[in-house]
């Protein structure tokens, strides 16, 4: 073990020794256990870092000293392993507590409630009743989403007029006509194998899946989006907030973010292409990831921030099921709301589960761009793409190119224009506009920059002339 490893963080733990307080160790490796695992070293100061080992006392007995003390006193069983290992020729020993399946985990004798730890930034903090909530939900393999919407009743005609949108949705975002011959109607039945709606008895009802993408009536399930000036939160420039389905959100979402982001050209021969300044798929795959991955049990709402050097996407809820950041960039996942995940698929607003994270930072590698960052903070996550000021300079270089290229046609049609008032004497603009094959605005927009004509008559008769 080198010492480049040192430093605590959410996954790692240093112990002097054995606390006399046997729950401050059994603390840290519940919530290890309760969240994405990680490991506690004993032998360390966790002060100064002074690597002291653990003298001469025998590694093996106190691995199975440590082994019974985590066996009796938590539940359910904490699956770990415990091993020596040397630093600066000192023997220390190390406690690897692995994911836990069959969450949550506590301290018996202080009960679920009091002894519910999870960790948070470097800390281990008690779990408080939401965070507990969804434990025991991950614990019975259970999805919320997927659980029946108390106090409501299901609604055929909601429900199949939510079908017919669906397969709207789903051929639309269909690339070609061979994709589109694939996408089967959705059906009530379908909707109740994805867990949208469910049994209750002989009867369906609805999910709280089927309330979040249709009548949404959850004060929280919204998306907030802000421009701000500069690069922080002291003045906003605009805002809006979307509720309403789910779906819908991350449209609203989605184009509120292409309204306030560059957009570029690139010119290739005599063809134009808009570029935005930053990946088109990226940003809907991460708008659709906070909606599909957040908790809907926590009492906030998605923030989509924009600032002039980045976008930053909040979404409630830790990192669920065990899973890391390094884990998710591999291409894994974890599904928080596997009824939401199946339709948003169903609906090709993402392709396939686990596929968007590496896609994301391969498409900003592509565009030059930073790699994503990723964080977890208190009970959210924030996930933020960079905006390049090279970027900008690439777009204001791409413009000025193409308005050169405009510039040019424009002086063609002025000298068109000019030979054919020298012809005709006097024309409309419809007739100019024929003589040029381009659109009345257009060919108006061109007149007003022509200094030597001039309009006559009233508007809706008027005529261009030589002065």
């Amino acid at each position: 073990m080198l010492r480049d490893y040192f430093g605590e963080s959410k996954n790692i733990e240093f112990k002097r020794e054995i606390p006399a307080r046997h729950d401050k160790l059994l603390k840290d490796i519940i919530a290890f256990a309760n969240t994405n695992g990680g490991k506690c070293i004993i032998g360390i100061d966790d002060k100064t870092l002074e690597v002291v080992g653990i003298g001469e006392r025998s590694p093996f007995k106190m691995s199975d000293t440590i082994s019974t003390m985590i066996s009796d006193a938590c539940t359910p069983y904490i699956e770990h392993d415990i091993y020596p290992a040397t630093v600066e020729d000192k023997t220390v020993v190390v406690i690897d507590v692995f994911p836990g399946k069959h969450r949550p985990y506590y301290i018996v004798s202080k009960g679920k409630e009091c002894s519910t730890y999870i960790r948070v930034n470097g800390t281990s903090r008690l779990a408080d009743q939401i965070t507990l909530k969804e434990l025991e939900l991950q614990g019975n393999n259970l999805s919320y989403d997927c659980m029946v919407e108390i106090g409501a009743d299901f609604d055929e005609d909601m429900a199949l007029d939510f079908c017919r949108k669906a397969n709207e949705i789903a051929l639309a975002n269909c690339k070609n006509d061979d994709e589109k011959m694939n996408v089967k109607d959705m059906t009530i039945g379908k909707l109740e194998d994805m867990g949208i709606v469910c049994r209750n008895g002989n009867s369906l009802a609805p999910t709280n899946a089927f309330m979040l993408l249709t009548s949404n009536k959850s004060r929280f399930a919204k998306t907030q989006c802000a421009l701000f000036k500069g690069n922080n939160r002291d003045v906003f420039l605009d805002k809006k907030e979307f509720d309403g389905p789910i779906y819908e959100q991350l449209t609203n979402a989605y184009n509120f973010v292409l309204r306030h982001i560059n957009m570029g050209a690139q010119v290739d021969g005599l063809f134009r292409e808009d570029i935005y300044e930053l990946p088109l798929k990226s940003i809907r795959e991460l708008l659709a990831n906070a909606i599909i991955h957040r908790s809907y049990l926590i009492d906030s709402k998605i923030q989509v921030s924009i600032f002039d050097d980045r976008l930053e996407v909040v979404s409630p809820g830790m990192l669920y099921g065990g899973m890391d950041f390094d884990t998710m960039k591999a291409g894994r996942s974890k599904c928080r709301n596997q009824a939401i995940a199946d339709i948003f698929q169903y609906m090709k607003i993402v392709e396939a589960w686990g596929t968007g994270i590496p896609r994301m930072i391969a498409a900003c590698k592509q565009y030059k761009l930073p790699d994503p960052l990723f964080e977890e903070f208190g009970d959210g996550i924030k996930v933020t793409l960079y905006r390049q000021q090279a970027n900008k300079r690439t777009s204001k270089q791409a413009n000025k190119r193409t308005s050169e290229q405009a510039n040019k046609k424009t002086n063609k049609h002025i000298d068109v224009i000019m030979r054919y008032m020298a012809e005709t004497g006097e024309a409309t603009t419809a007739e100019i506009a024929a003589r040029l094959g381009l659109s009345p605005a257009r060919t108006r927009a061109i007149l007003a920059q022509i200094e030597e004509i001039e309009a006559v008559g009233a508007t809706n008769a008027r005529r261009y002339r030589l002065k």
